[in-house]
């Protein structure tokens, strides 16, 4: 299998899921440059953490703009798989590939700590080696990792089962306590939690792999 992890201006977790894809994984995978909009052939694309253009305006919101996320939308809607992590799921957001957007922290605080997440989903293309209910921990490091959505738009999210991850203790606010959304098709998925930072014991953990796994 071939990934792409894209390489906005101020990314800054590309590298992590390169290593990743290449060296936990054992798969393809190359670096794309957001300016050139050739995805290469890859059959999933990756959507890393950072900053990209200094999270000015709104986060991700100028990424969006970048010539590769026309590609990445119509890779999208051909069925392929996509995957943003942090500033990814930001930008999938603004991009209109995800519904909802990132806010800023209810507490107006940077937040960099470990968390406790619930799989509300196992019967996705990104958590089907987790267990419906499995209480899973990864990191997370943000500053607008508060989800929201209008009320209209959570009832029609809850009602089409698209809420994939919750917090256990929703450290920034989100509204329903969600950590990762899933598009309808099911093959675009953003979450703020780091999943590629807990993929080896060395670094901690491993519940982390489980989720890039998934995606063979």
């Amino acid at each position: 299998m071939k990934f792409g992890v894209i390489q906005f201006l101020g990314s800054n977790c590309d590298a992590d899921c390169l290593h990743v894809v290449r060296n936990v994984l054992k798969q393809d995978a190359l670096s794309l440059w957001h300016e050139n909009p050739d995805l290469k052939g890859v059959d999933c694309v990756i959507l890393p953490g950072g900053f990209s253009y200094g999270d000015y305006l709104r986060t991700g919101a100028m990424a969006a703009r970048s010539p590769i996320m026309k590609s990445v939308a119509a890779f999208a809607d051909r069925g392929g798989l996509v995957l943003g992590i942090c500033n990814g799921f930001q930008i999938l957001c603004e991009a209109g590939l995800l519904p909802g957007v990132l806010v800023r922290n209810k507490s107006l605080q940077f937040i960099c700590e470990d968390c406790d997440l619930i799989v509300e989903r196992n019967d996705t293309r990104f958590t089907s080696l987790y267990k419906k209910g499995e209480k899973v921990r990864m990191p997370i490091a943000h500053m607008e990792g508060h989800y929201y959505i209008d009320e209209a738009g959570l009832k029609h999210l809850e009602s089409n089962r698209q809420v994939v991850l919750r917090y256990a203790n929703n450290p920034n606010g989100s509204v329903g306590n969600i950590a990762g959304v899933i598009n309808e098709k099911g093959n675009v998925f953003g979450l703020m939690p780091h999943p590629e930072r807990v993929c080896e014991k060395l670094l901690g953990g491993e519940e982390g792999a489980k989720l890039f796994k998934c995606l063979l």
